[in-house]
């Protein structure tokens, strides 16, 4: 009977799909498919739940299967990622001509991504401090016990490297192992080697322009060949979104998200209230906000139902350059770098709330302004290597309870709403990743802003 009720559902969602196959070929926007794939993930999560429950045989069949259209999805974003970015930075670096706008872009972009990140700890903070969150109101049971015994663990691991080491292993030693994604760090590791190669080329352009002038050629070839294999893939989001959104909401333990309401909502308050600092910087530097938030819509619905960073990195370049009108090479940087440092979700706000809820149980103030600073330098500091995968956030934690000096363990007593949070904070950091290309293109003058203002100018133009 159990299998007879997996066909079923299995075949609700072919249906579904079907339909967004409908909207496609009838010309629906993308933007509307990404939105209708979200809308009706979130009722076939709730149909789930009311009929079999989170944790029932059914659901987690029906789930296994869900996981081929959902997860599969974001493990082909994820396929693409290094050939994208090593592709794309190296013929924007050539493209260039020479590289001396290369080191004031990479200062705005990490400039913009560390200090956006330090205000999102201090927005962190200050809803911690509002909401009166202190860890001890949280009940510890056996999960929570359990979470907090591998954070120690993972701990222990990292405990060995200072921060100047972790810093120095962003620079890559086997560039085929960080192809692979081996390591946490290995897509900053391939945004170096990629800056290395174009710079090179430059070099060889002065002093052997026909070499120079072939390789472009074979670049420019395999970019339009990524280019292609990233719009096929694009295409697929209304059907990732649908998937992952239907899979989030019918694993949900909705009875732990009660019991823990006040947190989930201080989280939620802070992570909107970070997400309307970026719209109002957008509007700071000459820009309407609304376009903008129009325009990156899809980007963050995706962000948000899938929980990668990293696996946004195709969409999120897409956006900027097709939708926002930000150029090549800032597009690529500040999506990569976004995706590695400067998180202001995963390394601003949750670390920031955490230490602010634990620090009472060791006997320190949250008030004390001494605590704030040091918690708002350190967490900004420490947002450098968080990698743009689930953990991320767990990572950041960890690097800054240790540093304040706070026990590591008690990370773990949210383990139950973490899935829903983190769901906010991916889509932040994704915003932010996306705000720090579009200021860094601007300063430069590199900024196109008839394609920002063009309101056909979307991610759908991918699928050309």
């Amino acid at each position: 009977m159990d299998n007879w009720l997996i066909f079923f559902n299995v075949l609700i969602l072919s249906i579904l799909i079907g339909l967004l196959v409908f909207m496609q070929k009838k010309h629906v926007s993308f933007s509307k498919r990404v939105f209708t794939g979200m809308a009706l993930g979130i009722l076939l999560g709730i149909l789930l739940q009311v009929l079999y429950g989170s944790d029932s045989a059914i659901t987690m069949g029906t789930l296994d299967w869900y996981s081929i259209v959902g997860s599969g999805y974001v493990q082909l974003l994820m396929l693409i990622v290094v050939p994208l970015v090593m592709v794309s930075i190296i013929r924007s670096i050539i493209n260039l001509n020479t590289a001396d706008q290369l080191g004031k872009m990479a200062s705005w972009v990490i400039g913009t991504l560390i200090t956006t990140t330090l205000v999102a700890a201090l927005i962190g903070i200050g809803s911690a401090l509002l909401f009166d969150l202190n860890a001890d109101q949280i009940h510890i049971g056996q999960e929570q016990q359990t979470r907090g015994a591998d954070i120690q663990e993972k701990y222990d691991t990292m405990e060995e490297k200072t921060m100047p080491q972790r810093i120095v292993n962003f620079i890559p030693t086997n560039i085929f192992q960080d192809m692979t994604g081996e390591r946490p760090t290995s897509v900053i590791a391939v945004v170096i080697f990629s800056f290395l190669v174009g710079i090179a080329v430059l070099g060889v352009r002065r002093k052997q322009p026909e070499h120079a002038e072939m390789f472009t050629k074979m670049v420019d070839a395999v970019f339009s060949v990524v280019m292609r294999l990233v719009t096929i893939i694009l295409r697929l989001t209304p059907f990732g979104v649908l998937a992952l959104m239907a899979n989030m909401i019918a694993s949900t333990n909705f009875a732990g998200i009660m019991e823990l309401g006040k947190f989930v909502l201080a989280s939620y308050v802070a992570l909107i209230t970070m997400f309307l600092i970026h719209l109002v910087l957008v509007a700071l530097f000459g820009l309407n906000p609304m376009t903008y938030l129009k325009k990156v819509i899809p980007t963050l619905i995706f962000a948000f139902t899938s929980r990668s960073s990293a696996g946004a990195i195709p969409l999120n370049i897409s956006a900027q350059k097709n939708a926002l009108g930000v150029d090549d090479a800032t597009a690529n940087m500040s999506a990569s770098f976004g995706a590695t440092m400067g998180q202001n979700g995963c390394a601003g706000i949750y670390p920031a709330m955490l230490a602010v809820m634990i620090a009472p149980t060791v006997g320190i103030n949250p008030l004390s302004p001494e605590f704030i600073l040091q918690l708002a330098i350190i967490t900004a500091i420490s947002s450098f290597g968080v990698a743009g995968v689930g953990g991320g956030a767990t990572f950041a934690a960890i690097i800054v309870l240790s540093s304040m000096g706070l026990p590591i363990a008690l990370a773990g007593v949210l383990i139950t709403v973490e899935p829903l949070i983190d769901m906010g904070r991916t889509a932040l950091n994704v915003n932010g990743s996306m705000l720090s290309g579009t200021i860094t293109s601007r300063m430069l003058g590199t900024f196109n802003k008839g394609i920002f203002s063009d309101k056909h100018a979307v991610v759908e133009q991918t699928e050309a």
